[in-house]
């Protein structure tokens, strides 16, 4: 009887004190499983933000919402000044902490995830590519001349967050290494979008700058080699390479992925050291205990406790922690924010067959939901008959084409690629992408997720 009210209270169970909450947290889990969660949970505020910004451009808050993507904001430090629209801070420099993520993502799985085992990485590989040409050269059809035809890069990408999220919606229901496929196609798509705006969405580029950029990536390089560990002066040094590429024509986010890439991926214990460390330091405070006194007045407790932290962090990578620990900020603020700075479209228009009609909405969105299917389907498809590659454990063609189409949802680096392609020249075109990007993630998300959940059906 005396243990009812603390097992209802759930307050003290095998020692540990729990808040109400918290106790859904207490699965372990792994990076993999942690990183899809975080990606699921940044699709759901995505979408919210979308929902959020559509409602403020088609309401009477228009005006607020215009007026604050367009409000001033600058930096002044003597003579030096740096002004830019909240707009282009969110998309030129919030978005370099995105990239900076993205990066961090691509090393890991290069070093040692599912892009580091070549005979495991090659049909997403070539799935990404697929996915990548065939949309591409879609639009392109659609808008072979004029300026319109800069928009080539706009279906291309995968919005890793709402295409993964789509999938695991479906739970069980779909082999885990499905959900891996997809994970190494959209990171790999990443990295094509990444090379597209660097080597083709620059603005007129300044050698002076461009060599400043080169020197600060040199400077991040040799902090790598010496081993630094330190986290500051890589973080200096990126704001500093930041600067310089925003001044050279090309886009400042690529400051993010080379940043990512000087990131220690080496720890500083190997785990042998580490363990024999965690045994040492869980004597010491056993004998700490043995004193009666709570941790705030035990001061060898606190120097163990201190130390262990010291020797956790020295057991990770940089690279890992900072991983880790960026999954949040970014899945949690920076997306949302992304998100409702950049979705709001306005949709009164005079004639609704118009626009479907218009050839860059038409391009964008066939080349999503048909370019992203045919593509990323034809390209496994040749090189599974060929014996090339091999499908993931567990997985069915049809399965792969179900995640074929969840690729079509193109959310966040195809606005991102829209806003470079045509914002400063062409806000009507900017406009009509959005309206292609918005139609095509919604339609290749339900058409997606009923197709794997059909296919799922029919194999129970």
């Amino acid at each position: 009887m005396s243990n009812q009210p603390q097992k209802e209270s759930g307050k003290h169970q095998d020692g540990v004190i729990y808040a109400p909450w918290e106790r859904r947290f207490r699965k372990v889990l792994t990076p993999f499983d942690e990183f899809v969660h975080g990606q699921t949970t940044s699709g759901l505020l995505l979408m919210g933000s979308a929902v959020v910004a559509l409602i403020m451009a088609n309401s009477f808050f228009y005006e607020t919402y215009s007026h604050i993507l367009h409000t001033l904001v600058g930096l002044n430090i003597g003579e030096w000044k740096l002004e830019m629209s909240l707009h282009h801070w969110v998309n030129d420099a919030l978005m370099a902490l995105f990239f900076f993520l993205v990066g961090m993502e691509l090393k890991r799985e290069i070093m040692v995830g599912e892009l580091s085992d070549l005979k495991k990485a090659a049909l997403p590989i070539i799935a990404a590519i697929g996915g990548m040409i065939v949309p591409a050269l879609l639009f392109f059809s659609f808008n072979q001349e004029g300026d319109a035809s800069r928009g080539w890069g706009i279906p291309m990408a995968t919005d890793i967050a709402f295409a993964v999220g789509a999938l695991v919606l479906l739970g069980n229901k779909v082999p885990k290494t499905l959900v891996t496929f997809l994970v190494a196609l959209a990171i790999v798509d990443d990295l094509g979008a990444v090379l597209v705006i660097a080597l083709f969405y620059t603005k007129e580029l300044i050698p002076m700058w461009i060599g400043i950029a080169a020197l600060f990536v040199g400077m991040l390089m040799l902090f790598n080699t010496i081993g630094i560990r330190k986290l500051t002066p890589y973080f200096l040094v990126a704001v500093l390479l930041w600067y310089a590429l925003l001044q050279s024509g090309v886009h400042a986010t690529i400051a993010g992925v080379l940043g990512a890439f000087s990131v220690p991926a080496r720890p500083k214990y190997d785990p042998g050291l580490f363990a024999s460390r965690l045994k040492e330091l869980m004597e010491k405070f056993k004998t700490g205990l043995d004193s009666g006194k709570n941790i705030l007045t035990n001061n060898q407790l606190q120097a163990v406790v201190q130390s262990l932290e010291t020797d956790v962090n020295y057991v990770q990578t940089p690279l890992q922690s900072l991983e880790h620990h960026w999954h949040v900020p970014v899945a949690f603020f920076v997306i949302p924010i992304f998100a409702l700075f950049n979705a709001g479209v306005p949709l009164q228009f005079e004639s609704w067959h118009a626009v479907l009609t218009n050839p860059i909405v038409l391009g964008v969105s066939v080349g999503l939901v048909v370019g992203k299917f045919i593509g990323i389907v034809g390209a496994c498809w040749i090189f599974l008959k060929l014996g090339l590659t091999q499908l993931p454990t567990g997985v069915k063609f049809s399965q792969l084409a179900g995640v074929a189409l969840l690729a079509g949802i193109g959310f966040t680096m195809s606005i991102f690629v829209a806003e470079l392609a045509y914002a400063s020249t062409h806000p009507n075109f900017l406009v009509m992408a959005k309206v292609g990007i918005l139609s095509a993630s919604v339609l290749a998300g339900i058409l997606g997720y009923v197709w794997l959940w059909f296919v799922s059906k029919q194999a129970t």
